[in-house]
């Protein structure tokens, strides 16, 4: 098995090579910052890391209005090959050839795991509109990039659980990026990086490893705080109705209790 070192050398070549490339697709003013990479990691290995996936009862859940998924980030308790792969995400080289893609200075990678590590998606699961939580745990520094990396073997689009990015606001059609096998994400994180995860419809499991980048710095030119803040579908009247409400009252909640009522179980304990 391959350590967290040399998975990060074979991730810091892959991105190297297509630097220039992944630099233009990020910038583009008319669209959520983001870019793509295939073909991440040879392919016995990414079907290695697909093969060490739990499964989804040994996993912890999120249900609800806003999402149906499983995730973990105690990765101590899997197999190894999972811990190596989601902290080679966080290896210097790799953060500092990031901040040159996206030109996010001073960014931190997060060894806690704070709402990342990985998750499970299977039939009927899904993930609502949403903005992610403006900061880290402690909400002491911001959340500046997601790192969204798919592992699921011929995964195709009409099997549903696709990143969905909402470019032009949650009014308008959705920006598609299928968790396509073996792929990369890159996407900003700030006031209007609207992003979803549309229902499965395949009996299969997609599987996704994710970290997250934080800095001392919004991803704006202002200061900004919110909860994760979820929102229906343009064809789900009701939860257009409910999840604007919840967003208030948590935010209001979170207004008051600084670091939230119930402390996060989704964090890294070492």
């Amino acid at each position: 098995m391959l350590t967290r070192e040399q998975i990060a050398d074979l991730i810091f070549q892959r991105l190297q090579s297509e630097k220039d490339n992944l630099k233009n697709q990020f910038q583009n003013p008319n669209q959520i910052n983001s870019c793509i990479v295939d073909d991440l990691l040879p392919e016995p290995l990414a079907h290695e890391i697909f093969n060490a996936f739990p499964a989804p009862e040994k996993m912890g859940e999120h249900r609800s209005l806003r999402e149906n998924k499983k995730i973990a980030a105690q990765l101590n308790l899997y197999h190894p090959i999972l811990e190596e792969i989601t902290f080679a995400f966080q290896d210097p080289r790799i953060v500092s050839l990031v901040e040159e893609i996206t030109g996010i200075k001073n960014m931190e990678p997060d060894s806690k795991l704070y709402a990342g590590g990985i998750s499970l998606m299977s039939e009927g699961n899904f993930l609502n509109p949403h903005l992610d939580n403006s900061h880290d745990s402690e909400r002491q520094k911001y959340r500046v990039l997601n790192l969204l990396y798919y592992v699921s073997p011929n995964w195709k689009e009409e099997y549903g659980g696709n990143l969905e990015l909402w470019d032009r606001g949650l009014k308008y059609k959705q920006r598609t990026i299928v968790s396509k096998f073996n792929r990369l994400v890159l996407m900003i994180t700030n006031k209007t990086s609207y992003h979803s995860v549309s229902k499965v419809v395949h009996s299969a499991n997609r599987c996704c490893v994710s970290n997250y980048y934080f800095s001392d710095e919004p991803a704006e030119n202002e200061d900004y705080f919110h909860v994760t803040t979820f929102y229906g579908r343009p064809e789900e009247p009701i939860k257009r109705f409910l999840l604007p409400i919840d967003a208030f009252l948590r935010q209001s909640l979170r207004k008051i209790f600084k670091k939230g009522v119930v402390k996060t179980k989704h964090i890294y304990k070492r």
